[in-house]
């Protein structure tokens, strides 16, 4: 059974995404496993992201990379609002999304992406509790990313910082202070880009009851002798 994120109704959570398809996204992934099966995995993340929109006890955005995807979003979660991304860099996306989300009255703002399924609720109270005495909040990756990147306050301009590479999570940190944001650093998890990812995040969700989680963990662990 999911249990509901106990957060206050105006903390906002948004799914920034591309929609599953054969050639589209996971491309680092498909080199080594296949177009196909890398579909499968990038299918079961989102669902694990959806999973996550739909315990939250509050506003729900989900930013297809797209602008014809927001029917797709719609069928996925009627309750959520779509709001395409533009065009640019990651970093300038993400600016013009959280403007326009300020701009519809939206302060809290905590944005993922589809391919973190070991965030847990204890990771989403964390980040909350933390935004209640700092104004932006990061969970790390364990690559030097950020699989979460929490804010009160809009961000910095993020157009010119290292996205993809592992300096990305200090120079984001870094950039959000420049600008007078008070930054915590909330803990560490991990996403997935590449092959040697897969048996970490096998590992890390043997044990998760979430129904999504464990439809991903079986496909992973259907992929074993791929990884030998």
């Amino acid at each position: 059974m999911t249990t509901k994120q106990t957060l206050p109704d105006d903390a906002a959570l948004v799914l920034i995404c591309k929609r599953p398809a054969l050639g589209h996204g996971k491309q680092r992934l498909a080199v080594h496993i296949g177009v196909e099966r890398a579909l499968n995995i990038a299918e079961h993340l989102l669902d694990c992201a959806l999973e996550d929109l739909r315990s939250w006890h509050g506003p729900v955005v989900i930013a297809p990379d797209q602008r014809d995807a927001c029917d797709w979003a719609a069928q996925l979660m009627p309750q959520a609002l779509c709001l395409a991304q533009t065009a640019g860099n990651l970093g300038e996306r993400i600016n013009n999304l959280d403007h326009s989300l300020r701009g519809l009255g939206h302060r809290q703002l905590l944005y993922i992406g589809s391919d973190a399924p070991a965030l847990t609720p204890d990771d989403y109270q964390r980040v909350h509790a933390a935004l209640g005495t700092h104004d932006t909040v990061l969970v790390a990756a364990r690559d030097g990313g950020v699989v979460l990147m929490a804010s009160t306050l809009p961000w910095p301009d993020l157009a010119a910082l290292p996205w993809s590479t592992p300096e990305l999570g200090h120079a984001l940190a870094d950039a959000c202070r420049r600008v007078g944001h008070s930054v915590a650093l909330c803990g560490e998890s991990f996403d997935i880009d590449e092959q040697a990812d897969l048996p970490l995040a096998a590992q890390a969700l043997a044990d998760d009851p979430r129904a999504a989680r464990r439809r991903l963990l079986q496909t992973l662990n259907n992929l074993e002798g791929l990884r030998r």
